[in-house]
């Protein structure tokens, strides 16, 4: 493919990668931006292009990967910082204690018992503690909203029933 057709594809997907961008983001802004980085990946990344591949399904993971690169990214940049005039200092909450040796140890098991779950409970249920919605979730899985609902309700239940020692 040449570097002229390959321009002329990537325009052509433009307006549908914008409503994918849509619906991903929510916000037309945001979907704009991711537009953008995506082109600029595709266009960088051109030599990595396999000539009777699908062009298509490429840009589209080019789109989707970047999607939730930002959106890891996002999550480890939320600090609050204090107003004073050093910026250094991250603000702590004052009403919270910090966990005592017991509850450490509670949460070590707690993260053995979510490892021993099997993977298509365990990793929805990790998802969805690391921030993510449950549309998002059903999206890169490809499964049903209600699938990826009910199968963190069980890995809860599940969770619930291995760890009836920690509940007192």
């Amino acid at each position: 493919m040449t570097q002229l057709e390959f321009n002329i594809a990537l325009l052509g997907l433009q307006d549908k990668l914008l409503y994918y961008a849509l619906s991903l983001t929510l916000d037309r802004e945001k979907a704009k931006d991711l537009l953008q980085d995506t082109f600029l990946k595709a266009l960088t990344h051109r030599d990595k292009f396999i000539q009777n591949t699908n062009f298509k399904a490429w840009i589209y993971m080019i789109m989707k990967n970047t999607f939730i690169n930002n959106y890891h990214r996002n999550i480890k940049v939320k600090n609050i910082f204090d107003v004073s005039n050093n910026d250094f200092h991250l603000k702590f909450s004052y009403d919270k204690s910090y966990p005592s040796s017991e509850s450490i140890y509670s949460s070590k098991e707690i993260i053995k018992y979510i490892h021993a779950l099997n993977d298509d409970y365990k990793v929805p249920f990790t998802m969805f503690l690391d921030g993510y919605k449950y549309r998002e979730i059903a999206k890169v899985f490809n499964l049903p909203v209600g699938t990826v609902k009910s199968r963190i309700f069980f890995a809860r239940k599940k969770l619930q029933k291995s760890l009836t020692e920690y509940s007192s």
